[in-house]
């Protein structure tokens, strides 16, 4: 049976891509290889004249963020307190707009619809009435899919949230999310939804431990690493000659992390492994995002170059934000990743260094077990010691090397993108089947 899915595009239109973006471009592709229609539903201010939403959407995606006047801020307020519900814009999609930009960052939508500022007046919606913002659009789906706990509501579809995990519950020191907010916002995600759908084992269970009596609308559908084709059939030798030409940096002559520079990624223990190891080759970071790091940062040091803000101190490269296919090609050609992580719903980034053939050093807790398996060495994220010695073997062991890379291939199966589809066709298969 064909569907009609929405998908939000929160995360899509941020002006630097998170792993909710790539989740969520994953999750449309997958549903267009199914054989069904897919919707995005986004934020953006589209204008008021027709001929020109088009247009204005294009103009605006992936931008910063509007500083706002008062008054402006004072209008939206208002709005959010009068208008009981709100109706979304169709915008077309024609070849009067050259979308070749936005291939990487814009899935190729069937349909797109927006509204202006729609997650910023569902957040004050919420706020102030404790409820989820209705949304209507005409035609909606039989499906609406966020891709993250967001307070809306599309009327006339099944809403199914994903979350991906409950980290501001499970280490609430470790983000920045307002904790009583935020548990209202997952109890309704959780009661009010047609489904929650998660990407874990690990947080299924984390999530079932906390709201016993919904398990039977939580299903784990994992996630695939969405490596472009032209990556994996890539010539390894023209990546490898790009980021010396680059960063100055050799075929598997460095180590990496990438990913968000927050409290749970454990950057102060990766970067003090690595110098007890007393590793030759370079350990390199990756991470636009920086809050609560103060300590990592006066480790890291603060001196810059030109190439996208490298900065080098005691062997430590520092990268700012890369374009994906960059960073993925980074990746390829890394010793290993580092990916301790405190805790992880999923840790997209170690199964996208699996998928490219680099081994890596991850976390012996929450979900990556389940996503690293044998393609990895697991230690105590708490244990400096235990990640300089795995840093160490993975420096010295060519043969353990040889293992972990050859373990991935068999690994990155269990994620493919046919059993990822195999899983969401019977999520939605079952979500249609129950009652609206």
């Amino acid at each position: 049976m064909s569907l009609k899915i929405g998908i939000d595009g929160f995360n899509m239109a941020m002006l630097r891509g998170t792993g909710v973006a790539t989740y969520g471009v994953a999750l449309t592709s997958a549903i267009g290889q199914l054989g069904h229609e897919s919707i995005g539903v986004f934020g953006i201010d589209i204008g008021d004249d027709p001929d020109g939403h088009e247009m204005m959407f294009f103009d605006r995606f992936g931008q910063p963020p509007r500083r706002e006047t008062r008054r402006q801020k004072r209008r939206r307020f208002i709005r959010s307190i009068w208008l009981p519900s709100r109706k979304a814009t169709d915008v077309p999609l024609s070849p009067l707009v050259d979308k070749s930009g936005f291939a990487e960052r814009l899935p190729a939508f069937d349909r797109i619809v927006s509204h202006a500022d729609l997650f910023e007046i569902a957040e004050t919606h919420f706020r102030l009435y404790g409820r989820f913002l209705p949304l209507r659009i005409d035609q909606p789906p039989d499906i609406m899919h966020w891709t993250y706990p967001v307070p809306i509501h599309l009327h006339g579809a099944r809403n199914i949230y994903t979350l991906h995990d409950l980290v501001p519950m499970r280490l609430p020191y470790a983000t920045l999310d307002v904790k009583p907010a935020y548990k209202q916002l997952i109890d309704q995600c959780v009661w009010r939804s047609a489904h929650i759908c998660t990407v874990s084992e690990s947080s299924r269970n984390d999530i079932i431990a906390r709201y016993p009596d919904a398990a039977h609308k939580v299903t784990n559908t994992y996630q695939t690493a969405p490596v472009p084709d032209h990556i994996l059939a890539g010539n390894p030798a023209e990546d490898a000659a790009m980021i010396e030409g680059l960063f100055d940096l050799r075929h598997r002559g460095y180590f990496l992390f990438f990913g968000a520079l927050d409290p749970k990624k454990n950057i102060a223990r990766i970067v003090e492994a690595y110098l007890t190891s007393g590793s030759a080759i370079p350990l390199v970071i990756v991470g636009a995002r920086s809050w609560g790091t103060e300590q990592e940062n006066a480790l890291l040091g603060g001196g810059r170059v030109s190439v996208y803000g490298k900065s080098i101190d005691k062997g430590i490269l520092q990268l700012d934000y890369l374009p994906r296919d960059l960073l993925l090609r980074l990746a390829r050609g890394a010793k290993a990743v580092l990916f301790p992580s405190l805790y992880e719903g999923f840790g997209l980034p170690a199964l996208e260094a699996i998928r490219l053939g680099t081994p890596v050093i991850s976390s012996n807790i929450s979900s990556l077990p389940e996503v690293v398996g044998d393609a990895g060495i697991l230690i105590d994220p708490y244990d400096v010691r235990a990640l300089a010695n795995a840093i160490e073997m993975i420096d010295a062991n060519s043969a353990v090397v040889a293992r972990l890379v050859a373990a991935g291939q068999v690994q990155t199966e269990k994620f493919s993108d046919a059993a990822y589809r195999e899983r969401l066709s019977a999520l939605y298969d079952r979500v249609m089947s129950a009652p609206m």
